[in-house]
């Protein structure tokens, strides 16, 4: 059964909040782009799994990805959403807005767009 693009983003965020990155890294292309535009840019499923699995991910007991709206046009999916890790029984969030491109059902392209201040300001 073929998914939508919005269901490929879907299922991408769940893995994400779920710590799955087997789940993640098949959800993407051999050449994603996953851009975290204040951080820098990695490509392939390698690099999306080493940005995931590191920093306040790492440090967190509990992650929750919190998709307030999503809108698909064609293979392009945005959300608005905000990315909450518990670390140190603290809630850090951290608001973002993110752009996805689906190309043959898996992400080719994710960019998210977030204020690093927010985050440095909620960790010290």
């Amino acid at each position: 059964m073929t998914r939508s693009p919005g269901e490929i983003v879907t299922a991408l965020v769940r893995a994400c909040e779920a710590r799955d990155l087997d789940t993640v890294c098949s959800l993407v292309t051999d050449d994603i782009e996953y851009d975290n535009v204040p951080v820098g840019v990695v490509h392939g499923p390698d690099g999306v799994r080493s940005v995931l699995s590191g920093g306040v991910t790492a440090a967190a007991t509990d992650v929750e990805w919190v998709v307030h709206r999503q809108v698909e046009s064609g293979d392009t999916v945005m959300n608005e959403r905000t990315d909450r890790f518990l670390v140190d029984d603290r809630w850090v969030e951290i608001p973002i807005a993110a752009v996805f491109v689906v190309r043959d059902d898996k992400v080719a392209l994710w960019r998210d767009y977030f204020d690093l201040e927010t985050y440095r300001r909620q960790r010290g």
